[in-house]
């Protein structure tokens, strides 16, 4: 168990056994996500750089509604059937 485990109560999400289950963002939460919310830092990133928060049905209003206090919100979309694992960049 790293020092990052024992400070969140739990193993990270890279010692999970799929890592590229799409899981929620929500800090604790391990639903899988059903929602990717796009969002970029505009005094950090480029316009058209997208970060990727993957949410759960519970957590998708609380997660956007924490972008969109911070201006950093661009827009909510359906995730799509990855079978290969690809653009699980979620928790960046």
């Amino acid at each position: 168990m790293s020092i990052f485990d024992q400070l969140s109560g739990g193993p990270s999400r890279a010692e999970e056994p799929h890592p590229s289950a799409r899981i929620c963002s929500r800090k604790g939460c391990r639903s899988s996500a059903a929602w990717q919310l796009l969002w970029n830092n505009p005094r950090i990133h480029t316009p058209e750089r997208r970060k990727i928060w993957l949410a759960c049905a519970e957590h998708r209003a609380w997660l956007e509604d924490y972008l969109k206090l911070r201006g950093l919100w661009r827009q909510t979309v359906a995730c799509p059937d990855l079978a290969d694992g690809a653009g699980t960049e979620g928790n960046n």
